[in-house]
């Protein structure tokens, strides 16, 4: 352990001679010490049950923090972690209401304050603390200090009341969320510079700690008073001039009231430094110290993390020990304990099935998964199931292990590999899982039930914890896969397929995994799926979702398994044909740009078209790419091409070309799939934030529609024989929606009326009569009317319409002009979603969108566009979704054959019998014009357009 400990913090001493070589980094104790108690549920020590869950938490994020800092190119020199001492304060003196109303500490935390610092130590930092002074004023003395040396000083925290001393040399970090706060940070938060904090907080109070302040004036209000009248001081003095009266009488009237509370909210850089800085500088950690602490609080799975030198495995906040002798015992807390993988149980006969399948029974709600020996559930293999019946107590059943031979030969499995026979064990499988009396649990599920549905197992009720996550917290996070999961509610990192088989070129199938570690690999997903369920589960109610788990997200599953598998059929002699073209197009393409160029080039390499088009050709560039390069991506080939340059055009051509081929042409037929003779893709549920799905292995809902190129592809899909295809298409309902939602009058009416919405708009945006109106007028209000719905800027519309921008500009303003509720519900969206930091759809779903609260004004601007168009599209994807459900019944109700394939965007395609075509379209119309019922009533009519032909191209 010695040698790694010092290697793990090599580089990181450093003992400066004169303060600007100072960087100071320090910790808010109290901040690090109730995220690790709230973020995990409770733990305790096996040998005497003193809750240690914090100081677990603390402890990883403390060695987190240690290694990040190693690897830094902003390395500190000096570091302490700072805590409170007591409760009183000298600000308790100055209000004897100061804090009255905070509730005392928990129970379980009380005893965990003096281990954290005692953890502190042994970690070799410095653990601070002052009588009858705050955190807050000691890391304000510090950073006060060192900053008027001339050093840096970077504070750990997430609180607050310590923006006040952010400045050019003063820094705060959050390392939850890795986000440095400097002074524009503080500034989009308070609406002021730090130097001005203080003032607007002694205007607003604080409730949390009982600053009275200035009764109903918040931020905003506060913000907008110190940026006008240049302090609070200025203010108050000036207060008889505010033209409001009820603000002028409030700031009169509670004048000292918010003077006191300016001095409770001000840190006193003035606080007695308790230490030196020199006791403060960047040490080791005296391992043997380090070791008996983490010994001592049984912290094993930790000191074997530093130990091996993989900080970064260790997940901030939460400890979980993967040892056969675990730290904790088991709480009734919803997340139990530490995960265990050693105590799993290989499942090798039906004697032990039979075991675990009554023990599930009894359980009636349990956690499985699948293993299988390829990615694609529609083909793989089935290896083995796990089952897990209580957290901690899982099982993996192995059914299709072999050993593997000499140069990856597949052998019969040998004596010593014992399953259960594959049949024997379905049979007895089936029943649980198919019992309607036990809900089964399982991450990312449909991938599950299609692998099952292949083996004759149709598995339900069914729970899943990605759809829950998805649900909760769509666009906080970008992935709601088990592993994150885990990190993040569980604090635990999962065993990893690489761990047990292997990476690269030999990497080998999971049915050639050995049964033990592929036991504690398997069992463990279903154990964490379990585990991550009882967490999550709950909160759905609490947070006023469990409507739109149970509508939208938990149905769709099974729903898509059916899809899936169905698949759908293409001609690959017509898409052979097709790809031969292609190549013989492209080849003319590259014979065209050799001759305007003037010699050969690779047309593939963005390097040589950017010498050839801005060095030998001189033409202009405005735009770069991240390297630095003259960018060369389609907007600037197409801006090019504009102004009449020929090589750009033919580019676009021939990558147009390249693009159909290689993503379509050829690998659609690579896609078919030898057992069916049809392509199935792979619908993605938790992939897009508003909730549209996506597809993949292959993509089928990127293939062109406008242009020539992509019909032809569309015509490869084709029904089988005797049957037709049937696309079932939304027309316009992302605007019929705008129309809805903005509650746009002109918009309801003409769409109430059947109108040609593109040539409405135009009508009223330019005073045409809608009779003969020219084609390229109308475009122009298409152009807006879906450009609206994105947040089309006057630059974006002047590209597209190939216009000036102070005209495209003209434009969006008489749009906002004649369709003024547009704008309202606009403004409303970016004020949500600036304030709260999502927008929510008509069905209720929530779509976290950060980017809104982002640091930079672009990434403001990005946010604010997407909170204009998420409940648009999300509503759209929502009602599409409802369809989609309830779609398999009412096809089984009328007796029809027909079967739902594919859903792109506001489409559906079915295949059905010739006979039926009508029968289906009828059904499918209804259920889709009808989808937001009877939960809504959507005050614009939704149409759908329907139409059958042998392939997917003559019936869209």
């Amino acid at each position: 352990m010695s040698d790694t400990l010092e290697t793990a913090s090599a580089g990181v001493k450093a003992k400066p001679q004169d303060g600007a070589a100072i960087r100071l980094y320090l910790v808010d104790g109290s901040g690090f010490i109730f995220r690790a108690f709230h973020a995990l549920p409770p733990l305790t020590r096996k040998s005497d049950g003193v809750p240690i869950g914090a100081v677990s938490g603390f402890c990883n994020m403390i060695w987190k923090l240690l290694v990040d800092m190693k690897t830094s190119a902003e390395a500190p020199t000096h570091l302490a972690v700072i805590f409170d001492h007591s409760e009183k304060t000298f600000r308790n003196k100055l209000y004897d209401q100061y804090k009255a109303h905070r509730p005392p500490p928990p129970e379980d935390l009380v005893p965990q304050f003096p281990l954290v610092r005692e953890a502190t130590l042994a970690f070799g930092v410095p653990a601070i603390e002052l009588p009858g002074y705050e955190a807050d004023d000691l890391i304000a003395a510090y950073a006060c200090k060192v900053r008027d040396m001339g050093g840096e000083v970077v504070i750990v925290s997430s609180d607050k009341d310590l923006m006040q001393l952010v400045g050019p040399k003063v820094f705060m970090f959050d390392a939850m969320k890795n986000v440095k706060v400097g002074i524009e940070q503080v500034a989009e938060k308070f609406g002021v510079t730090p130097d001005k904090v203080v003032d607007v907080q002694a205007l607003c109070g604080d409730s949390v700690d009982n600053v009275p302040g200035a009764p109903g004036i918040g931020i905003k209000t506060a913000s907008a008073l110190i940026n006008e009248y240049g302090d609070l001081d200025t203010l108050l003095a000036r207060a008889g001039e505010i033209k409001q009266d009820k603000r002028r009488q409030t700031l009169i009237d509670f004048a000292d009231q918010i003077r006191l509370s300016r001095q409770l909210v001000q840190l006193d850089c003035d606080t007695p430094l308790p230490e030196p800085l020199e006791a403060l500088v960047v040490d080791d950690p005296d391992p043997t110290v380090l070791a008996a602490f983490l010994e001592k609080m049984e912290f094993r799975t930790l000191a074997r993390r530093i130990g091996d030198g993989k900080a970064g495995n260790a997940a901030p906040g939460i400890t979980v020990a993967a040892t056969p002798a675990p730290e904790t015992k088991a709480p009734a807390a919803p997340t139990h304990g530490a995960v265990d993988v050693s105590a799993y149980e290989c499942v090798q006969d039906l004697a032990a099935l039979n075991r675990w399948i009554a023990e599930a029974t009894a359980a009636g709600v349990i956690a499985f998964d699948t293993e299988t020996d390829a990615l694609g559930a529609t083909s793989a293999g089935l290896c083995g199931v796990s089952l897990a019946t209580a957290p901690g107590k899982a099982c993996y059943i192995p059914l299709g292990h072999v050993h593997e031979g000499e140069g990856g030969l597949q052998l019969d499995a040998p004596a010593d590999l014992t399953q259960i026979p594959m049949d024997a064990a379905i049979a007895r499988l089936k029943p649980l899982l198919e019992d309607p009396s036990i809900l089964k649990v399982a991450q990312n599920a449909k991938y599950d039930m299609a692998v099952l549905a292949r083996y004759g197992i149709q598995v339900g009720p069914i729970e899943d914890t990605m759809l829950i996550s998805f649900a909760l917290e769509g666009g906080l996070h970008k992935s709601h896969g088990m592993d994150e999961l885990s990190r993040r509610l569980l604090g635990h990192e999962p065993i990893s397929f690489k761990t047990v088989a292997g990476t690269g070129k030999a990497q080998k199938s999971f049915k050639h995994v050995e049964l033990e570690p592929a036991t504690r690999y398997a069992a463990e997903d279903a154990d964490v799926t379990l585990r991550i369920y009882e967490h999550l589960r709950p909160r759905l109610a609490h947070e006023h979702l469990l409507t739109v788990y149970e509508t939208l997200e938990r149905p769709m599953p099974g729903v898509l398994v059916d899809m899936e598998l169905a698949g759908i059929r293409v001609d690959p002699d017509r898409l052979r044909q097709l790809s031969n073209d292609f190549s013989v197009r492209m080849a003319e393409f590259e014979l065209e740009a050799h001759r305007v160029a003037g010699h050969p080039f690779n047309l593939g390499s963005p390097k040589q078209v950017g010498d050839i088009l801005f060095g030998e050709m001189g033409l202009a560039s405005g735009k770069m790419t991240a390297t630095g390069a003259q960018s060369t991506d389609a907007s600037m080939l197409e801006d090019l091409a504009a102004q009449g340059h020929e090589l750009p055009r033919i580019l676009l051509d021939w990558r147009q070309l390249s693009k159909l081929k290689g993503t379509y042409t050829d690998n659609l037929v690579a896609a078919i799939d030898p057992k069916t003779n049809r392509v199935h893709t792979s619908y993605s549920l938790a992939a897009a934030t508003t909730g549209r799905l996506a597809s993949s292995d292959p993509n089928l809902q990127n293939i062109p529609i406008r242009t020539e190129e992509g019909r032809k592809i569309r015509k490869c899909f084709i029904a089988d024989q005797g049957h037709v295809l049937i696309s079932a298409d939304y027309s316009q309902i992302e605007l019929r929606l705008l129309a809805h939602i903005g509650d746009i009058p002109q918009l309801k009416q003409a769409f109430a009326d059947g109108l040609d919405i593109h040539a409405m708009t135009a009508s009223e945006m330019f005073g045409v009569p809608i009779e003969g109106m020219p084609a390229e007028t109308r475009r122009r209000a298409k152009a807006i009317n879906f450009g609206i719905v994105y947040g089309i800027s006057a630059f974006g519309l002047a590209n597209q319409l190939s216009i000036p921008r102070e005209e495209a500009g003209a434009y969006i303003k008489t749009y906002f002009e004649r369709f003024p509720g547009i704008r309202t519900y606009m403004d409303r969206m970016t004020r949500q979603v600036r304030a709260e930091g999502f927008v929510t759809t008509i069905f209720g779903r929530k779509v976290y969108i950060p980017a809104a609260q982002g640091r930079s004004q672009a990434e403001r601007a990005f946010g604010d566009r997407a909170a204009i168009n998420a409940p648009i599209q999300g509503a759209a994807a929502d009602v599409m979704r409802r369809a989609m459900i309830r779609m398999p019944d009412a096809l089984r109700a009328e007796g029809l054959a027909a079967r739902m394939l594919l859903q792109v965007h506001d489409e559906l395609v079915f295949e059905a019998p010739e006979a039926e075509a009508e029968a289906v379209i009828a059904v499918a119309r209804r259920i889709m014009e009808r989808a937001a019922e009877p939960a809504l009533s959507i005050s614009v009519p939704l149409v759908v357009e329907a139409r059958a032909a042998p392939n997917w191209d003559d019936a869209h």
